[in-house]
């Protein structure tokens, strides 16, 4: 007896099996992502400190 699929081309199962795949392979990628803002964060942190971006600019003056 043939299974019957919806407009994906897949069966139910098939498609379950892809929406696991889908959705572990999404949180690992959002889970690098995440990782990777913190290692930037801490490397070069985008948003001024209450000084504001004048310290940047010492910095920059003072190295460069």
């Amino acid at each position: 007896m043939a299974q019957t699929t919806n407009t994906s081309g897949m069966t139910e199962d098939e498609a379950k099996e892809f929406h696991k795949f889908f959705t572990s392979s999404f949180y690992g990628f959002v889970g690098i992502a995440a990782f990777a803002h913190v290692l930037a964060w801490a490397w070069r942190p985008w948003l001024p400190k209450l000084e504001g971006y004048s310290a940047v600019e010492t910095a920059l003056k003072f190295f460069g």
